[in-house]
């Protein structure tokens, strides 16, 4: 009996690194239990934690205005100040305000925002699933004490905005390029930070879809914009775009997250704002050559350079074979990384930008490669930093830290995409 206990023990802990690293059918079923230990949190969330006021009032005022028949964005006003997202944004709060009562039944919009999260949640996990990421990762996807509330108890725009981020990527993943366009375009329509990506979703349409189909992937994405403004367009273009689309709008110091620790001087300051437009547009650039145009096998000029004069950087013998190299790892990688490097060099972030973060950072770090200890670790440094309030000098400092981390960590993670990357391309060019 005592030589056959520990071996029991050796057989009981294989098992659970098997499981932990998917390497038995058993890890199929941590996703869902995780899922639906989730769905009893939102509850127990709900039921017991008084909800805050923030900006739904705010969005509710809005709403009532422009379904009284306001459509100048000028015009449009709520107690936190005036409207300053693209229309989608009014047309998904317009629902709310239908289903909640004008806004007034608060608990039903928590339950509706509740609801969000945990399909939220479910595209989340199942995109993690396609990149073949292994189940001891999933547990930081629901532990996250701020996105719970930014969900169930703030009731923010950016919850809808990371549904259509992760809407896209599960489409692009699937190859299903005009759906992922339609999820990015109307997520971009409820708040602009999903420009940030546009970088990526751009690179990836270009290899995954070709010329022609990045082309015709740009005109839908630009069309519904048009569609969805268009009744604010007509009635005060200049107002709309203004309003909606504001890249210069002055940010205050009080509610920063991540620059805190620069000091209000240099936070308002012109020049710092173009350092981190600069350095911003840099590693841009530099992932694009280095790690995001490399399913084409191509320099950046051989690529640049035909699409300048209207034509197809790739023949009709390359093109799919540079979709071959657009994996749903690819995918993942290079959305995620145009992100964390956007929201790093973004000018101040609020506690409600941490719903384009939290389910990022997991992914990336284990992509890098990095050790499992080290990955928690971080996940939890990044966590604490983003609930303290009101942030601090030692909290801002942490929050860029770990998102300098996390991006050299994508930087990683996207040589781990191309270490296996299909060579066919190569040598189709030699013959």
């Amino acid at each position: 009996m005592a030589d056959h206990q520990p071996g029991l023990v050796a057989q009981a802990r294989n098992l659970a690194f098997d499981i932990a690293n998917r390497r038995h059918v058993l890890a199929k079923l941590v996703p869902l239990g995780l899922f639906f230990l989730d769905a009893a949190l939102c509850a127990l969330i709900i039921w017991k934690v008084p909800y805050t006021e923030i900006d739904w009032k705010a969005y509710m005022e809005q709403v009532a205005q422009y379904v009284s028949g306001e459509r100048d964005y000028t015009v449009i006003k709520g107690g936190t100040g005036p409207l300053v997202y693209p229309a989608a944004h009014v047309y998904t709060y317009t629902a709310l305000y239908n289903l909640t009562d004008h806004g007034t039944n608060i608990l039903l919009a928590q339950e509706l925002f509740a609801g969000l999260y945990m399909v939220t949640l479910a595209l989340v996990m199942m995109c993690y699933w396609k990149a073949k990421a292994p189940p001891y990762v999933f547990p930081l996807l629901i532990a996250s004490k701020r996105l719970h509330s930014i969900f169930v108890l703030r009731c923010f725009n950016d919850c809808f905005a990371v549904f259509f981020f992760w809407a896209t990527i599960f489409c692009f993943q699937r190859k299903a390029w005009t759906l992922g366009c339609l999820a990015f375009t109307w997520g971009l329509g409820i708040k602009m930070t999903l420009l940030l990506i546009l970088p990526a979703v751009g690179v990836i349409l270009l290899q995954g879809r070709g010329y022609t189909g990045a082309i015709r992937s740009a005109a839908v994405i630009a069309q519904v914009q048009f569609v969805i403004g268009a009744p604010f367009l007509k009635e005060n273009a200049r107002g709309y775009l203004s309003r909606a689309f504001e890249l210069s709008r002055q940010f205050f110091f009080k509610w920063t997250v991540n620059w805190r620790f620069v000091g209000e001087d240099i936070f308002l300051s012109r020049p710092f704002a173009l350092l981190l437009l600069g350095l911003h547009v840099a590693v841009l650039v530099t992932f694009a050559i280095q790690k995001w145009l490399k399913p084409s096998h191509k320099p950046l000029a051989a690529i640049v350079a035909p699409i300048l004069q209207f034509h197809s950087p790739f023949s009709a013998q390359e093109e799919p074979m540079v979709a071959s190299g657009v994996t749903a790892t690819y995918i993942m990688t290079t959305i995620l990384s145009a992100n964390i490097i956007g929201l790093l060099f973004a000018r101040s972030l609020h506690y409600q930008f941490y719903t384009y973060i939290a389910w990022a950072t997991p992914y990336l770090l284990w992509r890098s490669g990095a050790h499992p200890v080290f990955q928690y670790g971080l996940w939890a440094v990044q966590e604490w930093a983003w609930n303290v309030f009101p942030s601090t000098s030692v909290s801002s400092g942490v929050v860029i830290a770990v998102m300098v981390i996390t991006t050299i960590s994508s930087w990683f993670a996207a040589n781990q995409d191309f270490e296996h990357a299909p060579r066919s391309l190569s040598r189709a060019k030699k013959t």
